[in-house]
């Protein structure tokens, strides 16, 4: 890398056409790149912008995946939770039924005919 001067470092500001605060030294490379090197350069970062890019898209598949399957979960614990609350009530209406007024007062037949 080197640095050369635009034009005579020593002539006059106003006779070499500079303005205040404008730089005086550019830079030029030693590296001089073809066409094709830049094409090469150009298709290198693109690939590589675009493996990035599948990178964050596959890590928010993957968060995808992960919710989805914690939904499935969700729904089959909410489907067991119904299941144990209807078994609830009947196990608890049967004990209730049981237990009722109408249900001890109920006595056994003595005798018991049978149609034929």
């Amino acid at each position: 890398m080197s640095y050369q001067t635009t034009q005579q470092l020593y002539s006059s500001r106003r006779q070499a056409g500079w303005n205040r605060n404008q730089n005086t030294v550019s830079f030029v490379s030693n590296v001089k790149l073809g066409p094709v090197s830049h094409t090469v350069l150009v298709a290198l970062m693109v690939t590589i912008l675009g493996l990035v890019y599948l990178t964050q898209a596959t890590k928010a598949t993957a968060y995808d995946y992960e919710a989805q399957k914690i939904d499935s979960q969700i729904a089959e614990l909410e489907t067991k939770k119904t299941d144990l609350e209807i078994e609830n009530a009947r196990l608890t209406a049967l004990e209730t039924v049981r237990n009722s007024d109408v249900a001890t007062a109920v006595t056994k037949p003595v005798d018991v005919d049978y149609v034929r």
